[in-house]
């Protein structure tokens, strides 16, 4: 069996995660879904909040087992997991982008928003900014959108979870090396997507020559529209690591 570090995107928390990790727990794997910093239960104040800071969470929850882990990235939490695995690639067994950002050495998360495929993001359109340092909100219409293929009661409690975003993080690149490009890396690209077009989940897949590739067709968090089949991927990915 695998031990699985979920790793939630903006406006979230590992909540997010709950449903996913009771049935990969239920087929025997560990999983840890960390809050990163300044988000969900965790209390560090938005003008400590940045990419480094989130990739040291990360690295933290990687360093309490000895053995690698598989990563799984959603959303904005593809860049902090690129950033994270960099640090540690020792540490990780695989790569896994559900509907998420897969910046290139270099690129941040505004960079890859700015593409042409990356036209009609509705996060992008529709998010508040304020304050110094910048926190972003969602209006409540762009989260029902965002998880229109949710069940009704998992629609309105995720609406009711959702947090602001510190918007440091959004700016700042990743840092890559060798290593991390040997890392095996998945992408489950979301067809119903509207935070991250499909238009730009498949360049960065082509981009980054990503060959594992599967598409469901639903919205921007299958860990809650599709988790049974969600979970049943990253079981079949934790079996091949096995059979490696």
């Amino acid at each position: 069996m695998a031990r699985f570090v979920l790793i939630h995107g903006a406006f979230g928390g590992g909540w997010i995660w709950g449903p996913l990790a009771e049935r990969l727990e239920a087929a025997g794997h560990e999983v840890e879904a960390p809050d990163l910093p300044g988000m969900g239960d965790d209390k560090t104040p938005v003008g400590e909040v940045t990419l480094d800071r989130y990739a040291e969470a990360v690295c933290g929850v990687l360093d309490l087992s000895e053995e690698p882990s598989i990563l799984v990235a959603n959303s904005m939490g593809g860049v902090v997991m690129t950033e994270a695995a960099a640090r540690r690639p020792d540490k990780v067994s695989r790569l896994v982008y559900v509907a998420a950002f897969m910046p290139a050495d270099g690129q941040s998360l505004v960079a890859l928003t700015e593409l042409p495929e990356g036209a009609g993001d509705l996060v992008q359109a529709t998010v508040e900014v304020s304050g110094e340092p910048p926190v972003g909100t969602l209006p409540e219409s762009t989260l029902r959108e965002l998880n229109r293929e949710c069940d009704p009661e998992v629609l309105e409690w995720a609406i009711e979870k959702a947090g602001e975003q510190p918007v440091v993080p959004f700016t700042e690149s990743v840092s890559l090396n060798e290593e991390f490009e040997r890392i095996p890396r998945s992408y489950v690209i979301c067809t119903r997507d509207r935070a991250i077009p499909p238009p730009l989940q498949r360049r960065m897949v082509k981009d980054r020559d990503v060959t594992d590739v599967v598409e469901l067709d639903t919205d921007h968090h299958p860990q809650l529209s599709r988790t049974e089949e969600l979970a049943n991927l990253l079981d079949e990915r934790a079996g091949r690591e096995v059979v490696a």
